[in-house]
C-alpha cells in the first residue's frame, strides 16, 4: 500500500484535500476556530505537536490563529504566489501537512499570526495529554483555564 492510500484511509476527505493537496478549508465553518479549550493540536499526519491552546487568539478570520508554534523547528515556510498573492505557507516538517500560512500582523511578541487549517490539526484536550502520548506538554497549561462553551 502506498502512502497516499495509507493517508487516503486515514483522514477525512477534508483533511487529505487540505493538510495533502494544499486546500483551504471554509471560515468558521471548521472544528477549532472557536474551540476556547486548553490543549495541544498535533499534526493531522505526524501527531507531532505544532500549536499550544496558550498561543489561540481570535483573528476574527475564521480560523485557529497562533502567535507561534509550540516547536519552531517543526514548522517549514515555503513562499507561496497562488492566488494573484504573495504569501508565507506553513507546513508541518515530518508529516509535511499544508497548514495555513503565516502572516506579519499577529498580536504576540514576534507579530505574527499563523492561520492555521482545522483540517490539517488534531486536537488534544489538557486532560488527555498524558494517555495520548504528550504528557511532557502539559506544563504549557500550567494555571490554563477551559473558557465554558457557548450553548
Amino acid at each position: 500500500m502506498s502512502h497516499t492510500s495509507d493517508l487516503r484511509e486515514k483522514l477525512t476527505p477534508t483533511q487529505y484535500a487540505v493538510a495533502c493537496e494544499g486546500g483551504t478549508e471554509p471560515p468558521f465553518r471548521n472544528a477549532y476556530w472557536d474551540n476556547k479549550k486548553p490543549g495541544l493540536y498535533v499534526d493531522v499526519i505526524s501527531g507531532k505537536p505544532l500549536f499550544a491552546s496558550t498561543d489561540k487568539f481570535d483573528s476574527g478570520t475564521g480560523w485557529p490563529s497562533f502567535t507561534r508554534p509550540v516547536d519552531g523547528s517543526e514548522i517549514v515556510e515555503v513562499s507561496d504566489t497562488s492566488h494573484g498573492m504573495v504569501r508565507t505557507e506553513v507546513r508541518s516538517k515530518t508529516g509535511d501537512a499544508h497548514l495555513g500560512h503565516v502572516f506579519p500582523d499577529g498580536p504576540g511578541p514576534d507579530g505574527l499570526r499563523y492561520c492555521i487549517n482545522s483540517a490539517s490539526l488534531r486536537f488534544i484536550p489538557v486532560a488527555d495529554l498524558e494517555k495520548e502520548g504528550y504528557g511532557e506538554y502539559a506544563k504549557l497549561f500550567q494555571g490554563a483555564v477551559s473558557v465554558p462553551e457557548k450553548k
